[in-house]
């Protein structure tokens, strides 16, 4: 992951404040850093190192721990925070997908989601209010464990379903074994928009329901 894509991983621009172009010189005028935010909201970034008139390349070398490379890097990285934090809105999620699922969520039910573990801090988890049992997880995961041989940062919905729904959904696309849940009770969905929001809200209502306490 880049630093910019650290940085900005769960933020989106603000554009009534959000310029696409940032531009710094810094560390007395020895460098300057060219910050670019696409219309997708994309951030890159380019540090130059003004005495060469040339890209500073050691800075993406993540080997490169040299003292003077390294307190570039911390100078460029707290640019990027301050650009963040004025001109960008922090959202619970990465994708798209998972932060309207969230909206949608609160909409219907009032839950919001419970970031329950401080290393694994982009994975929340929405509860029943009356029986304070969980309905649904939204986690981010290496999309290798999910699916073999691939690799990337992915965010997966698990929501809890009847055993036979479960076993039909997994011959089709775009649904697998739950991750780190029950694979016998529960499924997981990507949430790259393979699936609708309106079909995954049908799922997380059937969830819903077999959250309550059985009576």
């Amino acid at each position: 992951m880049s630093i910019e894509s650290n940085i900005f991983k769960r933020y989106t621009p603000d554009w009534d404040k959000c310029k696409k172009e940032y531009e710094k010189i810094f560390l007395n005028g020895s460098f300057k850093s060219v910050i670019k935010i696409s219309e997708q909201g994309e951030v890159t970034g380019t540090v130059y190192d003004l005495e060469n008139n040339d890209e500073f390349l050691p800075l993406r070398i993540d080997s490169n721990e040299g003292a003077f490379v390294a307190k570039v890097r911390d100078e460029y990285e707290k640019i990027l925070i301050q650009i963040r934090d004025n001109n960008f809105i922090k959202n619970h999620f990465i994708y798209p997908q998972s932060n309207r699922i969230t909206q949608l969520i609160y909409k219907k039910y009032g839950d919001k989601p419970e970031f329950l573990w401080e290393k694994f801090d982009g994975s929340g988890i929405f509860r029943n209010k009356e029986s304070q049992k969980w309905y649904a997880a939204i986690l981010d995961v290496d999309r290798g464990k999910i699916q073999k041989g691939r690799s990337g940062i992915i965010e997966v919905l698990d929501i809890k379903l009847n055993p036979d729904e479960i076993q039909e959904l997994l011959l089709q696309p775009n649904f697998y074994p739950a991750y780190h849940m029950n694979k016998k009770s529960w499924i997981t969905i990507i949430l790259d928009d393979s699936q609708t929001d309106k079909a995954i809200m049908n799922y997380i209502e059937k969830s819903y329901q077999l959250s309550f306490k059985k009576k």
